[in-house]
């Protein structure tokens, strides 16, 4: 294991009703609140109306419109309004979209800098405005750890930074009864690819954190089954958005080396055509195991075949493949494709991504080891 500092800050607050009973008590007295929106399904979910009843008799201003993948365009608007009010707090009321952009627009909102500039440093360096969410979509994990990830309309890039903790996160699993199925699908996907991202890379390093991610795993496959059948299931909806944290607050990273590699080609997918990130996510890691699982990653993937296949008997290449294999069609029990081309997603995409792969020089992985060819063969895989 490797030497580490570990360090969250947020408070998390959880359970039935945890809206209108324990919000009012985080919230300032003596600041303006800055309230970030997305796109309105909170008027429809009750969210919106819980919240208000919370902010009655504080000081607070209202911003609406922070979109899916959420673009610096919009979060300058947002900067723009909450220095007019000369807030001092926002509070993000959202998934993870609503939550990532409302972590720069903490940040930016007190500094001399504009927000794309934040982004592209890839951290908060100044003071932050503090943060408060209220997470109505279990999947990014954006509601208990410091990062966000920002897309550009000017230039179809989408990049993360890091730096700014909520303060606090009020998470109901009620308010997740009435969301689409493809978005509850597509959760379960960013939370699996999250612990993969810093589960599949090397053996030995720590027995803890393979257990614990392996928990998540297996909480996964469980749960997803369950929630289909039956939406308004809360204690399966509890442990699904409990999986979400877990899966990124830190927790399971603590001394061990992580991946990445099919978040930052999944980032660019969703940047060139706007597909979901979770479902990027869905059809990238199948790729990024079909060719690094039996080299790189191959004694991880047989212990992931194992663990949470229950995949014993063949070879060693053949458990790795029905592990691959199984994966890929945990994400078509989603009724996510796992293929690009099933996405309409043409060649010229996967073309552009390796230009600015190679263009930037960029070397992921836990080992460095993907490169701009090496992300030719995953996409390649991915058709």
């Amino acid at each position: 294991m490797k030497n580490f500092v570990f360090n969250n800050p947020t408070k998390l607050i959880f359970g039935k009703d945890t809206i209108i009973t324990r919000l009012r008590a985080e919230l300032p007295t003596d600041k303006t609140i800055l309230v970030t929106f997305g796109g309105g399904s909170v008027r429809k979910n009750g969210v919106y109306d819980q919240v208000i009843k919370t902010l009655e008799g504080l000081s607070f201003v209202e911003f609406w419109g922070i979109e899916p993948n959420p673009k610096v365009e919009t979060i300058r608007k947002a900067v723009a309004l909450g220095r007019e009010h000369h807030a001092g707090f926002v509070l993000a009321v959202g998934g993870g979209s609503v939550i990532d952009a409302s972590k720069l627009i903490a940040g930016a909102i007190p500094s001399e800098r504009d927000a794309w500039d934040i982004v592209l440093s890839g951290k908060i360096t100044e003071e932050s405005l503090p943060l408060g969410t209220v997470l109505t979509i279990p999947a990014t994990g954006s509601e208990m750890n410091s990062g966000g990830v920002i897309s550009s309309i000017e230039t179809k890039q989408k990049f993360g930074f890091s730096g700014a903790y909520p303060r606090f996160s009020v998470l109901d699993p009620t308010v997740t009864f009435s969301l689409p199925a493809y978005q509850v699908s597509c959760g379960i996907a960013d939370t699996f690819v999250h612990v993969m991202e810093q589960y599949l890379t090397t053996t030995g390093q720590s027995r803890l954190m393979d257990r614990w991610a392996e928990g998540i795993l297996l909480s996964l496959k469980e749960l997803a089954p369950i929630i289909k059948e039956d939406p308004q299931n809360y204690d399966a909806r509890a442990d699904l958005m409990l999986c979400a944290t877990m899966a990124l607050n830190d927790f399971i990273r603590i001394g061990v080396t992580q991946d990445w590699s099919t978040h930052a080609i999944g980032h660019e997918i969703t940047a060139l055509t706007g597909l979901t990130h979770g479902h990027t996510l869905a059809i990238v890691l199948p790729g990024t195991m079909r060719v690094l699982g039996y080299t790189l990653k191959r004694e991880k993937t047989l212990q992931y075949a194992e663990r949470i296949w229950h995949i014993t008997e063949g070879t060693e290449d053949e458990r790795i493949t029905a592990a691959i294999e199984a994966t890929e069609q945990f994400f078509r029990s989603l009724d996510l494709p796992t293929r690009l081309n099933e996405m309409n997603i043409g060649r010229e995409v996967s073309d552009e991504i390796v230009r600015r792969f190679a263009e930037r020089d960029v070397k992921l992985g836990e080992a460095s080891t993907v490169d701009a060819e090496c992300t030719r063969k995953i996409l390649d895989s991915c058709y």
